[in-house]
């Protein structure tokens, strides 16, 4: 299936790339939180499977009311996670096994206790002032716009400072005041985060919501949608269109693009592009001199449909530039697991959605415990932590995909000791854990090792082009990956046969199907998939 050696190989381009949620990974001192420590010690499991990279949720001082994504000090660790040594030794333990280590940063806003916005909301004279989005009241007293909160689309974007008589812009919790991209010294200031953990060896960053950074200068009203509008946008009732998404923000990309440059290695920037307008996705590569990878959100939106999901990639592919690559993942912290919402747990359609990511023409992303068909824990009541969860229930919160990871089926999960309660609860860990699976040639966990070095042997799967099979339909997806490979998925419940395919399983969901010669007519079947070696 080629040779892989037989180019350079790029650990963000050719690799699987691999999400940690910290608190939930692996917890070294008892607390029932994870920590920079258990990340650490679990690398041999993570070079053990393929990973070639890891991104890290946040992991900088907060006070967790959105659980780090409300920052208090951009360059330094959360006590309960760590110290900036504990970060070092994992980068460097990390880089000894062939991993690089992503952080999460978040420009888009910070928490209201950062000593900026202590300092801004003194008085609006005060030096950080403008560091933050500030305006008066509407004439009627209320909001300076229309724009609407992401958490509560029922609720405005904006909140009162009755100090000062100003509002400040809050895109997400009033507690997370957004920052103020027209300023030269926010920018400034960013630049200096972004070489704090350059300088320590950081491989690079995954942006959190970078396409919403910068803001309309004249704070228009945004639009009402339309029919024809995204479920997801028609859920706010207004299309994003002045709070997100602005022209001028692909100049700040640049610019962190460039600083990445300027390191040797270059370092690499991921983007939350948080977009379901195909074009506006594709616009943040830019011409090679923006992001280097964007997660795309309309494979992740998309139904578990074999027509759906086709054209989210098809789609994507026909808009990217030459250069660009794509990115894949079927979920994170901010959506319920695939597993579970792909899959109903049904495990014959968590391998095909695993063989799926795995096939495509891109940098497969996957979710801590992705590998072992981790599902949803349920989290309910009192246990709900999450802000958006607690504002409208678990179904919408993000609570259930947050949990602690499954080590062995045993109690505390090899998370945790036995007898501590963690910092979320346990799910399914007699059915769904490592220990378990490791050296199982059943197992999902042996599936996703065994597609990840499948992946890494052959060249036609890490770098060949993608093209659609003419027998994909409403259930069936095919596509080649060059000359040599075929990747097949049936998503239907009934068996079909695809014509004219001659070759040998690579792999298969069934993997007593590995290996098996195929002459004129490869047979699939329910939720079942393959990977042919074609002859």
């Amino acid at each position: 299936m080629g040779d892989a050696a037989a180019d350079d190989v790029v650990w963000w381009r050719d690799g699987v790339l691999y999400q940690i949620y910290p608190r939930s990974y692996a917890d070294t001192n008892g607390d029932g939180v994870g920590d920079l420590r258990g990340i650490t010690s679990r690398l041999d499991y993570l070079q053990w499977l393929g990973i070639t990279g890891i991104w890290i949720n946040p992991i900088t001082a907060s006070p967790n009311d959105d659980w780090g994504y409300d920052v208090s000090d951009y360059c330094a660790v959360h006590p309960e996670l760590g110290t900036l040594d504990d970060l070092d030794d994992l980068v460097a333990e990390a880089r000894e096994r062939g991993i690089s280590v992503m952080l999460d940063l978040v420009p888009n806003h910070s928490s209201d206790r950062h000593a900026w916005f202590v300092d801004a909301r003194h008085d609006r004279a005060s030096e950080h002032r403008n560091y933050y989005v500030w305006a008066d009241p509407a004439p009627d007293g209320g909001p300076p716009n229309n724009w609407v909160n992401t958490f509560d689309p029922g609720a405005s974007a904006w909140t009162l400072d009755t100090a000062s008589g100003q509002y400040y812009l809050n895109q997400f919790l009033p507690t997370q005041p957004d920052l103020n991209w027209w300023d030269d010294r926010v920018r400034d200031e960013f630049d200096r985060i972004y070489r704090f953990w350059y300088d320590r060896g950081v491989a690079g960053f995954r942006i959190d919501v970078c396409h919403a950074v910068l803001k309309d200068a004249e704070l228009r009203d945004n639009p009402p949608t339309g029919p024809d509008d995204h479920w997801y946008v028609q859920m706010y009732g207004q299309r994003f269109v002045y709070n997100t998404n602005r022209p001028e923000v692909h100049d700040i990309l640049r610019r962190w693009r460039a600083i990445a440059d300027d390191y040797d290695p270059p370092r690499v920037l991921l983007g939350e592009t948080y977009v379901l307008d195909p074009n506006a996705y594709a616009a943040f590569y830019g011409n090679d001199d923006e992001l280097h990878l964007a997660f795309n959100m309309m494979l992740l939106h998309a139904p578990f449909d074999a027509t759906e999901l086709r054209a989210a990639v098809e789609t994507a592919e026909a808009l990217l530039p030459a250069d660009a690559w794509p990115t894949w993942t079927g979920g994170n912290h901010d959506n319920h697991r695939w597993a579970t919402r792909w899959c109903n747990d049904d495990p014959a359609r968590v391998r095909l959605c695993m063989l799926m990511l795995m096939g495509l023409r891109g940098t497969p992303f996957l979710y801590y415990g992705d590998e072992i068909g981790m599902p949803d824990t349920p989290v309910e009541g009192d246990q709900i932590l999450d802000p958006v969860g607690r504002m409208f229930g678990p179904r919408l919160g993000r609570d259930n995909e947050r949990t602690p990871m499954h080590w062995n089926g045993a109690p505390g999960a090899g998370f945790t000791d036995p007898g501590v309660t963690p910092w979320q609860p346990f799910g399914a860990i007699a059915t769904h854990n490592v220990a378990d699976q490791t050296g199982d040639p059943a197992s999902m966990l042996t599936f996703t090792r065994d597609l990840i070095a499948l992946r890494r042997a052959s060249t036609a799967l890490r770098r060949g082009p993608y093209a659609t099979h003419a027998a994909s339909d409403d259930t069936i997806w095919v596509w080649e990956r060059g000359p040599d490979v075929l990747v097949a998925l049936n998503f239907g419940a009934a068996p079909r046969s695809i014509a004219a395919v001659n070759g040998t399983i690579a792999i298969c969901t069934d993997r007593r199907r590995d290996g098996e010669s195929i002459a004129d007519t490869l047979h699939l079947g329910a939720f079942e998939g393959v990977v042919v070696e074609r002859r």
